[in-house]
């Protein structure tokens, strides 16, 4: 049954690979192999895959950019699906601008693109590592603003093929969580309320969350941004630092140095040497401080 549905998407002309190494699609740069890794350039091609695949009975994962995922040492077993839907379409009408923008769309180069237009209010995720569904899907946010602030509706595909489209309130945005998180749909697009603003002061803006970012986080290893949700009544990096953790290694892996909410690799980890910290971590903030602090990091595979 595999066989058949591999050959049939290698007819197909979609890009399909076997036994494909995760730690190169993952900003932790760790993990085993995919046993099917497709990479999906239309939203026809998508649907083909998804009718083929339910014959196969195998367990679908779809991954963006992998900056908010830790691959297990063993690999994920079923398909991978890698979305590269890149479209970015805008229209302006008055001070008023609606951004379609696919899934696959890197929250950076969104970022780029709203600048050249003089197009304000998406500053706050133009250092966001990531795509566009992955930000929908978690409900990306950063300096006080997250994407529920700025999205109208988002396209989506369920496991059979079919395409919904749902508004803002839909979405179940809630901190870190959207009924994406809760349910295998896909996310296809989303449209973007957004403004006509002043160039230089979004330049100023962007510029000054760089900064932020290279001053307070360890963008120089691999990671995979913040490993924990913050509390809600706690700053859980600050937690982390109070129990003398920051600098703790197992393995390869670390807790940053420069801002403990950031589990690091510093070259040679694996998944396990991460995985370990993380419950070390969180047992020595649990056993300090009575705290439970929670993954914002998704674990995959086995």
């Amino acid at each position: 049954m595999t066989k058949s549905f591999v050959k049939k998407i290698q007819e197909n002309n979609i890009k399909i690979s076997l036994n494909e190494s995760m730690s190169k699609h993952t900003s932790f740069k760790v993990g085993g192999n995919a046993d099917i890794f497709i990479v999906i350039d239309s939203i026809e091609q998508l649907q083909y895959v998804l009718k083929e695949a339910k014959t196969t009975k195998l367990p679908i994962y779809v991954i963006g950019n992998g900056t908010n995922i830790l691959v297990k040492d063993k690999g994920i077993r079923g398909i991978v699906l890698k979305l590269d839907l890149n479209s970015i379409d805008i229209k302006e009408n008055d001070d008023e601008v609606l951004v379609n923008v696919e899934s696959g769309v890197k929250l950076g180069t969104l970022a780029q693109k709203l600048l050249q237009n003089s197009i304000t209010g998406f500053e706050f995720a133009s250092c966001i590592p990531g795509t566009i569904g992955g930000a929908i899907r978690m409900n990306a946010g950063a300096h006080g603003n997250e994407m529920k602030d700025i999205v109208t509706k988002t396209t989506y595909i369920d496991l059979d093929g079919n395409i919904h489209t749902i508004d803002n309130k839909e979405h179940q945005f809630e901190y870190r969580n959207s009924i994406f998180s809760k349910k295998q749909y896909i996310i296809l697009a989303t449209q973007l309320k957004l403004y006509k603003g002043n160039r230089n002061q979004i330049k100023l803006e962007m510029d000054k969350n760089l900064k932020f970012r290279k001053e307070k986080q360890p963008i120089e290893y691999p990671n995979a941004g913040s490993t924990f949700k913050r509390g809600n009544d706690f700053i859980t990096a600050q937690l982390i630092d109070k129990c003398g953790l920051k600098g703790y290694t197992i393995g390869d892996a670390q807790v940053s140095d420069k801002h403990a909410g950031f589990i690091i690799n510093r070259g040679n980890a694996t998944a396990k040497d991460i995985l370990d910290l993380i419950e070390y971590t969180k047992e020595v903030v649990f056993k300090n401080t009575g705290k439970i602090i929670e993954l914002e990091i998704e674990v995959l595979g086995e």
